[in-house]
């Protein structure tokens, strides 16, 4: 066979050279002309095939259903199967390799990865690609810069103040050290002072008052540089049996890296953004926490995390954030006696980069909030918006008294939701199922829930026009030919429009049919496999959809934000791996099937 066999094209890029040897013995070239069938249903395959060029369209009955192009390999489950189920047609004239059926079988058997990525069902071959993640996972954090981990604040001493004067701003800084400068010797030097030194001043038998710190102190500084890896630091660290190094650019002290902050930063990135966001005193300290939940993400999701588990950290981060902002703007009292919540993605926990807020605030009845309530609110969301959160262009904010209510208020205003089902009440139903606490006393935003879900009736149609949102960007039918740059120059797939609103929707309907309080999409789904509302294999679908959804967008947004660009949501398409353009046919067919399903669950050919 030719030399130009495409061996980084999905899922031969997993072949070893023995392996790639085989295929170059094994492989054929063939031509179908258009319109031809290539493969017919119940026919018994020999070749795998992969297309060198033009596109092949697989049909299921009297439906297209996928499109396949250059580099992408068609009909592996046939193959191994032994049996056609699908008929491929030539959309225009076909050249493509043609594998033989015995080569196929030995690279399965000797590559339990291409298997899976050549006829697996979507879980396996998303597990697969996690595998091929995650062995570069810890490599990858211990190349990064040492200014990359949390950086505690140095404080300095002169060497002659006494040791409790050292304890109280121990205590004071909630630090275990500080660095001690002695001015009186020549030349002046630099050095340390830490807990455990504090046990020697104790057994060295005179007051604390009256020893000098400078007395106990260690002038044998152990500095890294800012630009140096981890993992020479934790090197450092092991090798001389220190728990902490200072680094320092020159002269410049630029704080200390503990190892429980550096451990931390390699296992969980979320440890040391929330001891920063405690340890703020203002807005600007959070400002600054906030900068790092985006470095995190980017961090993590680059060096192979699951982005799930990303979600998950950011969703625990931002409400801590949200929190302490809330803490430092409004009084004590009014914190006690309301509940400060989120919505939308962050609600659900299914948030990445940072989006709309989406919030509100319930207040306990009977009580009377400050007469600056509305100033308070106002410098909330002014706060997030400097965090670098935009404000929401329908304003479901705290600063719209509209979403700043007492229980009873609250209450009544989601019932007029279920009673009067018009395109606003709905929306705001949407974005209120998902609600979140995060500060003050949740109990507030589960009244408020607790007596939506009583409410919530088996009404058909209110349901259906609920569910019917599923459809409210229009007919896709055309992302197969974006998918493939097929008659369309513009390229970018809304992967929100396409793919996660359906889904996320389509799950949010079936909860509230089902009365679930559940506010995760993963939780909603696997509540609704426990009542036997969705079947196992449909749920492990949409959930890993969601997540390679999830996945995908971050990509996408990542490479914006590091080109200056603003984060959009859309996806070039033209610039995806053939392994990504893959997974991408196979997660919006999923959710094409889904929808399927929720148009004949909620009867929605008969919404008007």
């Amino acid at each position: 066979m030719p030399n130009a066999f495409n061996f980084a094209a999905s899922p031969f890029d997993c072949l070893n050279p023995d392996e790639q040897r085989l295929v170059r013995d094994s492989v054929d070239v063939a031509y179908f002309p258009e319109g031809e069938t290539i493969l017919e249903v119940g026919s018994v395959p020999t070749h795998l095939f992969v297309v060198i060029k033009g596109f092949v369209t697989q049909f299921e009955g009297s439906e297209a259903t996928t499109t396949y192009g250059p580099d992408d390999c068609f009909d592996g489950r046939g193959l191994v199967a032994g049996k056609v189920s699908s008929r491929f047609v030539a959309a225009e004239e076909v050249v493509a390799y043609q594998l033989a059926k015995q080569a196929v079988s030995d690279l399965i058997a000797s590559n339990a990865t291409f298997g899976a990525l050549l006829f697996s069902d979507l879980s396996n071959k998303l597990s697969a690609l996690s595998e091929r993640k995650n062995q570069h996972e810890l490599q990858s954090l211990t190349m990064s810069r040492v200014d990359e981990a949390f950086l505690r604040p140095a404080h300095f001493v002169d060497a002659s103040t006494d040791i409790l004067s050292v304890v109280k701003l121990f205590q004071a800084h909630r630090t275990s050290n500080v660095l001690v400068r002695d001015t009186q010797s020549q030349p002046p030097r630099l050095g340390i002072f830490t807990a455990t030194a504090l046990q020697r001043a104790i057994l060295d038998g005179r007051p604390l008052d009256q020893l000098a710190v400078g007395e106990l102190s260690t002038f044998k500084l152990i500095e890294v540089k800012p630009s140096d890896q981890l993992g020479d630091a934790m090197a450092v660290m092991l090798r001389r049996r220190v728990h902490r190094v200072v680094v320092a650019e020159g002269d410049e002290i630029l704080g200390i890296l503990e190892a429980l902050d550096l451990f931390s930063f390699l296992s969980n990135q979320s440890h040391m953004i929330t001891v920063q966001i405690e340890e703020a005193k203002d807005l600007e300290g959070l400002s600054q926490a906030a900068t790092r939940i985006t470095r995190m993400i980017a961090l993590l999701y680059r060096s192979g995390s699951r982005v799930n588990l990303i979600a998950k950290l950011v969703q625990q981060l931002n409400a801590r954030l949200f929190e302490r902002a809330w803490q430092l703007i409004a009084p004590p009292d009014l914190v006690a006696h309301s509940c400060l919540f989120v919505m939308g993605s962050e609600g659900r926990g299914e948030q990445l980069l940072k989006t709309d807020q989406d919030n509100g605030l319930v207040l306990r009845d009977g009580y009377v909030p400050p007469a600056d309530l509305a100033g308070i609110c106002e410098r909330f969301s002014g706060a997030l918006r400097d965090f670098g959160y935009p404000e929401c262009p329908g304003h479901i904010m705290v600063s719209n008294a509209q979403w700043r209510k007492p229980v009873s208020e609250f209450a009544q205003m989601t019932r007029q939701w279920l009673i009067m089902p018009d395109g606003d009440s709905l929306m705001n139903l949407a974005i209120f199922m998902d609600a979140h606490a995060v500060c003050g006393d949740a109990h507030l935003l589960e009244a408020v829930q607790r007596g939506l879900m009583k409410l919530a009736t088996d009404n058909d149609a209110m349901l259906g026009r609920f569910a019917a949102a599923i459809d409210a960007f229009g007919s896709s039918t055309g992302w197969w030919n974006r998918l493939l740059g097929l008659g369309d120059a513009e390229s970018h797939l809304n992967l929100k429009k396409e793919g996660i609103f359906p889904l996320v929707h389509g799950v949010r309907s079936l909860a509230l049919a089902h009365r679930l309080t559940e506010t995760g999409t993963a939780g909603r789904i696997t509540a609704l496999v426990a009542g036997g509302q969705l079947s196992p294999d449909m749920a492990a679908d949409l959930t890993d959809s969601l997540h390679f959804f999830m996945g995908l967008k971050l990509k996408a947004g990542l490479a914006e934000l590091d080109t200056g660009k603003a984060v959009t949501g859309a996806i070039d398409v033209a610039r995806l791996s053939s392994l990504d353009r893959d997974l991408l046919k196979d997660t919006l067919g999923v959710v094409k099937r889904f929808k399927v399903l929720l148009r004949h669950r909620f009867h929605l050919d008969a919404v008007r």
